[in-house]
Parts: structure tokens; sequence; C-alpha cells
């Protein structure tokens, strides 16, 4: 409804202090933003300053904002963030093919979003393409390809400008992003299926049932620190925050939890996760969000919440594949929002983390089967990797 006379722009009301307004504003809604920003130009920039819009944005979906309250997407203007919200709340996108790969063996790509690049691994290869500016997608040619593995890239991480890779040849390869410097060393008997780096440390896992820990610093560079027999193959691996432990999941053929931390600095084993994993129940993929929340998922068809300050016998909530199948990945907004990748027809699935239910769906591949190996996502877009083909859901084109 148009304003009353008592609250019109030349109105005592109006003429209030800007603190005081932002303190009035700070009480609305987002509907109740957005109408007040038609009233007049000084409303409209008013109602659209961060500060107003940060606690809205708090309670989205994949705004950029952590539970804690820190702004993953600073310089992209809160209230536009709040907009693009909705349309992942309600699957509002379009999806497109971006790149397309033949190759006669099955790939299982990597990859890795940093600022203006995507980085994705094709056989022995990973290669950096740089996303469009107008969001479309990506630039087909890479500006960057980095070599060093004789067989496929397993997993790779990307830090602080570093590429560390491993790879089905056992190697771990180091690539310095801006320049020619790379490290190559022999990590493993059998493939590397997993890495990660963090604060000149790699922890790596292979299917020889060991996990290793490796170091980066000056004059050590490649020098096992730590051989921890994990007695089944690890299929995933990630350091905690703060740098103190990791986190392995391995195949769940023995007797043992899939999913255990060890101590960093010694390799003794701190704690396993769960009591309930059935014979078969490996964990594929594991994310920190916090030093004390993490998330796992793998071939018993779960997303697992665990938070290592109340309890390691039991996940605080867990979210079921409705269609029974094995999911091979899975990312959050570290807030409330979960994305994961099943085994077949290369199904992503959107979760809000305070609903028991899945939140939307996505089939990107048909009529063949793939799964989704790798997906990774912005405050926009969403990429997801399948065996022949890179798709991109943008959620900014409803």
């Amino acid at each position: 409804p148009p304003p009353s006379s008592s609250s019109s722009p030349s109105s005592p009301l109006w003429a209030l202090p800007e603190e005081l307004l932002l303190l009035i504003c700070s009480y609305l809604d987002a509907q109740a933003l957005g109408r007040l920003g038609q009233v007049c130009r000084r409303l409209r920039f008013l109602s659209s300053r961060d500060l107003l819009w940060r606690r809205i944005a708090r309670g989205c979906l994949n705004s950029g904002f952590t539970q804690l309250g820190t702004d993953l997407a600073a310089g992209i203007p809160v209230k536009e963030r709040v907009k693009v919200s909705q349309n992942w709340r309600h699957g509002r996108c379009r999806r497109e093919t971006v790149l397309k790969w033949k190759c006669k063996q099955v790939l299982m790509p990597w990859m890795e979003l940093d600022g203006e690049y995507l980085y994705l691994s094709q056989a022995e290869n990973i290669q950096a393409y740089r996303l469009c500016p107008d969001g479309t997608g990506l630039q087909r040619h890479p500006q960057a390809i980095f070599s060093g593995h004789q067989e496929d890239v397993c997993r790779f991480v990307l830090v602080n400008s570093h590429i560390v890779s491993g790879g089905g040849d056992g190697n771990i390869v180091l690539h310095k992003i801006h320049g020619s410097y790379s490290v190559k060393f022999s990590a493993h008997e059998q493939e590397v299926n997993c890495v990660d780096f963090q604060s000149g440390l790699i922890v790596s896992g292979s299917r020889d049932r060991t996990a290793k820990v490796w170091s980066l610093s000056v004059g050590r560079v490649g020098q096992c620190l730590h051989t921890v027999q994990t007695e089944d193959r690890v299929w995933s691996i990630a350091i905690s925050p703060l740098l103190s432990s990791f986190v392995t999941g391995t195949a769940c053929c023995g007797h043992t939890s899939p999913l255990r931390i060890w101590d960093l600095e010694s390799g003794h084993l701190l704690t396993c996760l769960g009591t309930d994993f059935h014979r078969g129940a490996g964990v594929l993929d594991v994310f920190y969000e916090t030093p004390s929340l993490l998330l796992s998922c793998g071939y018993d068809t779960y997303i697992r919440y665990w938070d290592i300050r109340t309890s390691t016998r039991k996940c605080v909530q867990e979210w079921e594949e409705p269609h029974d199948s094995a999911l091979y990945c899975v990312r959050s907004d570290k807030n409330h929002m979960i994305a994961s990748g099943s085994s077949y027809y290369g199904v992503v699935r959107l979760w809000d983390k305070r609903q028991t239910r899945c939140l939307q769906s996505f089939h990107l591949s048909s009529p063949t089967s793939s799964p989704v190996y790798c997906l990774r996502f912005s405050t926009t877009h969403l990429y997801a990797a399948l065996a022949s083909a890179l798709h991109v859901l943008d959620f900014t084109a409803p």
C-alpha cells in the first residue's frame, strides 16, 4: 500500500538520522524491505544496505554466510545474494553442459573452484579453465595444464596457489600455479585415492591400506613423517581446520569404523566415529565445516553430520538418499545447505539441514547413467563433474 501522509518521504520520520532509520529497518523482513525501497530514492538506497540484509541472509540457503557469521562472498551485495538464494531453495536454474570429453576409458574427474578459475582433472592432467565474466560457463580452451602423473589423477586439492594431486601411479605431485615450480615423489605402493594439504603438510590415503603424512618444509620436501596402517582401503581424507588432526574414510571391509580421526603430529589414532556402519559402507567423501563439525557420505546412501564435541558414537543428523544410491561427493555452504552427488544418472540433490527430506533434485545424466564424481558451487553456480561431461547449474537465470 502507498505510504500514509505521516510516513511520506518528507515527513519527520524519514528525516531521522541514518543510524536510527537503520535500527528501525532492522526489524523488517525481506518483503517489507523490498517494498520500502520502492518509496523513494533515499529509502531505496537505505533499504539496500548490506547491514540490513545480513540477518536475513544468514537464515537463507547458500547466501555466503557461515553459521558463525563469516562472510565468504564479500564484494557481492547481500541483497542480491538473498534474491539468488530463493532460486536455490525453489530449484530455479538454467542447466548447461559446458565441457564434454571423449575417452575410451571411464574418467573419474575431480575439480576445485578458485575465484575466476575452475580446475578440472582429465585423465593424467589437471586443466585450469577461466570462468566467463557473464557467468554463462567456461572459456573453451584451458589457460594452463598441470602434468606429472603417468596414470589418471584420482584427487587433488588447491590451497594457497598450490595444487597437490594424487594419482593412479602412486605418486604425489605438487605444482605452484603461478610459476614453473613442481615436485613429484613416490608416495604409495598403489594408487593415491585422496589427498589434502594445509600449512606445509600433505596427508594422503591409498588403496594399499595406509594413510601417510608428508612434509613440505624446506629441506624435507617429500619426507614421510608418519605411516598409518588403516587396515582398509582409504577413499577420502581431510585435515582439520585446527591443523591438529585428520580424518580418514575407508572402505569398511573389516570390523573397524570407516571414519577415524588421527593425530597429525604423532599419527596415533584419536577416535572412531560411529558404531553402526554395515560392512561395505565405505566413506567416499568427507568435508570439515568447522574443527568440530564434519560431513561424510558413501556407499551406504547416507549423508551424516558429526559434531565431535557432543558424541563420537552417533552423528547428530543424517539424511538418506531417496533412491538408495551411493553418494560420491558432498559439500556444504557451512551454514544451512548441503549438496550431494549420487552414483546413478548424475543426480545432484540440495538439502536444507533444517529439514529431513531432500529439498531439490537435478538429473544431469540421461539416458546413460553416470555418477556425480565431484561437485563444487559458489553463491550463484553449481558445477558437477560426470564421467563424460561437466555440467553447470546457473541460479542467477531461473
